[in-house]
């Protein structure tokens, strides 16, 4: 379940749906040239597509980097410089608390300093006039015309399944590394056994995918057992102090998992 900004614009994906989304945009990464091992930026806001495109480089063995979306360009162009990263995907603009923030016209500034970029794929998000590159392909283009079956990479045990970097407020960003079985049984295990997740329970975790609690228990950890997940874009104040608990009257939430700040904040 995808809860926008906006409240009561909802999308709803069955693991089916999902399963085509996914292997859309992993044929369109193919197409592209890309293999297993290389790796890709991810620098997007809190919308589906986000969820769908790591979920893509999993399939096929490439490699995500997902950048948190309210960090500054250069956090992003120090974190594709350092992986060598082939493509980029972000969206024309974020959408957070009613307002609209630049996420393309900051790509543009960096675009000439991470040479290794081929592609810059765009998630129309607002659909407001935007400043290109020569390397834009929008991402509604990388998925028409491609099939929606797409084979799984077979991938080792301690084959790398994604990058995620230190948030550097101690220091030079460092990337960590993690690999493929160990990471995904961490996290399906924990979901189920920590959490005391069940069959028919609705999962909200309240974590923004671009920190390690996202990734863990939006994507990997709840869908690898087939819990049905909740995924909210915007923020807990608006357009009321009310939202979180709004959400989850609406979607009949039974499992809400939040960090103590926010319960603070509110």
């Amino acid at each position: 379940i995808w809860e926008a900004d906006e409240p009561g614009q909802v999308r709803t994906f069955t693991y089916n749906d999902l399963k085509r989304e996914v292997s859309k945009v992993a044929n369109g990464m193919k197409k592209l040239g890309l293999k297993k091992g290389d790796r890709v930026t991810i620098w997007l806001p809190m919308i589906a597509e986000l969820a769908i495109i790591m979920l893509a480089c999993a399939r096929i063995g490439v490699i995500h980097s997902i950048v948190f979306g309210c960090f500054s360009k250069e956090a992003v162009k120090d974190r594709i410089y350092d992986s060598d990263s082939r493509l980029l995907f972000t969206s024309d603009e974020t959408v957070r608390a009613g307002k609209f923030y630049p996420k393309m016209a900051d790509v543009v500034k960096i675009i000439e300093d991470v040479p290794t970029i081929e592609h810059v794929i765009i998630v129309k998000r607002s659909g407001r006039e935007i400043p290109h590159t020569s390397k834009d392909i929008w991402y509604d283009d990388l998925i028409k015309d491609v099939s929606d079956e797409c084979e799984c990479e077979e991938m080792d045990s301690e084959d790398t399944l994604f990058i995620l970097y230190t948030s550097g407020t101690t220091g030079k960003p460092k990337g960590v590394k993690h690999t493929t079985a160990g990471y995904l049984l961490y996290t399906s295990y924990t979901h189920r056994v920590v959490f005391n997740y069940h069959e028919g329970d609705v999962w909200f975790c309240t974590a923004d995918i671009g920190w390690i609690t996202g990734h863990s228990y939006i994507v990997y950890g709840p869908l690898a057992n087939g819990a049905t997940s909740l995924m909210f874009e915007g923020v807990p104040s608006y357009p009321d102090v009310d939202r979180f608990w709004d959400i989850v009257e609406r979607h009949k939430v039974t499992h809400f998992y939040t960090a103590p700040t926010a319960i603070r904040a509110l």
